[in-house]
């Protein structure tokens, strides 16, 4: 019998609109791998823990803002998508009124809002979580100028 080294994390893609642009909400890593780059809040998964409260303590941790309501977008696991080992993420969709202002926190370097339209180099695959989020929520028009 094959021994599993698959890891689980979770990662959170926050919404707000302004103007009718969406933005969505980006760390700056402090940490290897992807070290000063942007990505999505998140995280592992710890020891008996339910995912959606591993996404809000993600999020809490290294933005500071607590979101109402989230939901459970999709789960990606494609080997590779993480250099540190085999890595499945489950992530969470959620929107925030335009006026809250998140604050850089634990394994967070730096917090900003990116409209969609103008997204940064992004680590890992969160590219693709992020386009992913908005086709399944139907905002794929916010990606025209």
């Amino acid at each position: 019998m094959r021994e599993s080294k698959i890891f689980v994390t979770v990662d959170a893609v926050i919404f707000k609109i302004v103007e009718e642009d969406y933005f969505v909400l980006l760390i700056k890593r402090k940490n290897d791998p992807f070290k000063d780059m942007w990505a999505l809040p998140g995280g592992f998964v710890d020891a008996n823990e339910d995912l959606e409260i591993a996404a809000r303590r993600e999020l809490f941790e290294e933005t500071q803002l607590k979101v109402d309501t989230i939901a459970q977008l999709h789960t990606f696991g494609a080997p590779f998508r993480d250099p540190r080992s085999h890595t499945i993420s489950v992530a969470y969709t959620g929107f925030v009124e335009n006026d809250v202002v998140p604050v850089a926190a634990d394994d967070a370097k730096e917090v900003q809002w990116f409209s969609v339209k103008e997204l940064p180099k992004l680590a890992f695959d969160h590219f693709e979580i992020i386009t992913f989020a908005l086709r399944k929520l139907d905002l794929t028009s916010a990606l025209k100028s």
